[in-house]
């Protein structure tokens, strides 16, 4: 049995609501919440069901030589976060939800140094959208909604449980490998790629918006605009961990 590549996650990080006021708890105890870094299980537990070994990476952008010196592959987590427009070069035109500087140092750090070098990486939903400003690209800062005059449009963050498929992908290339013709996705993102940079586009939504991007040159970059592991799909992880042993 081929041996298991380390597979860095990047995490999030949850900051600590300040001011917190010193109440006990009802077992009367004075906790209050701390800064946390964290990610959800289902990353992990997809890359380990695809024959990789997680390795969670925090959001502290000096130690990205560090993290890469040991990794074999990369996965570039989706989150409850906006890329600041100045990174590829605009201003803020609308809305702009939670931005973390630190977590978007370190993954655009991490998919640059990844795309130099050949390093193997999956960026899933955000993750998708840093690796394609990494590359040169830019985005949507804020999809427009379904109304009376587009019907056609599709609304990307669905209202139901995202471990529920929202709407069809349309697949091409690349992507038909590992995640055939067509496929069901959850939908949980107001942002969207506009330009994808160095990449090329090989899915979309019914209404036209970027949902699958690979790189044509690169050993293995490639990207989905969901969340697979929700939805059991572990072909993109499969597709990483396979370029990751051969890395």
């Amino acid at each position: 049995m081929a041996s298991r590549p380390l597979i860095l996650v990047t995490a999030d990080r949850a900051a600590a609501p300040a001011d917190q006021p010193a109440v006990p708890n009802e077992q009367g105890r004075i906790r209050p919440t701390r800064t946390k870094a964290w990610v959800y299980e289902a990353y992990v537990r997809a890359v380990h069901d695809a024959g990789g070994v997680p390795l969670v990476v925090p959001a502290l952008p000096d130690h990205i030589e560090r993290y890469l010196a040991i990794a074999d592959g990369l996965v570039l987590t989706g989150g409850d976060m906006d890329i600041h427009p100045s990174h590829y070069g605009e201003e803020v035109e609308g809305r702009l939800d939670r931005v973390e500087p630190a977590r978007t140092e370190l993954e655009l750090g991490l998919a640059r140094r990844a795309l130099a070098t050949g390093l193997p990486v999956l960026g899933v939903c955000g993750g998708m959208q840093v690796l394609a400003v990494a590359a040169g690209g830019s985005l949507v800062q804020d999809l427009p909604v379904p109304d009376e005059a587009h019907p056609h449009r599709i609304r990307h963050e669905q209202l139901t449980d995202p471990a529920t498929p929202a709407h069809e992908v349309i697949n091409e290339g690349a992507a038909i490998r590992w995640l055939g013709p067509r496929c069901e996705v959850n939908s949980t993102h107001h942002q969207a790629i506009r330009d994808p940079g160095a990449f090329d586009v090989v899915g979309r939504a019914p209404d036209g918006v970027v949902e699958v991007i690979h790189h044509p040159t690169h050993p293995f970059a490639a990207a989905v605009q969901w969340h697979p592991e929700q939805l059991g799909q572990l072909g993109p992880y499969r597709a990483l961990v396979e370029a990751s042993r051969k890395s």
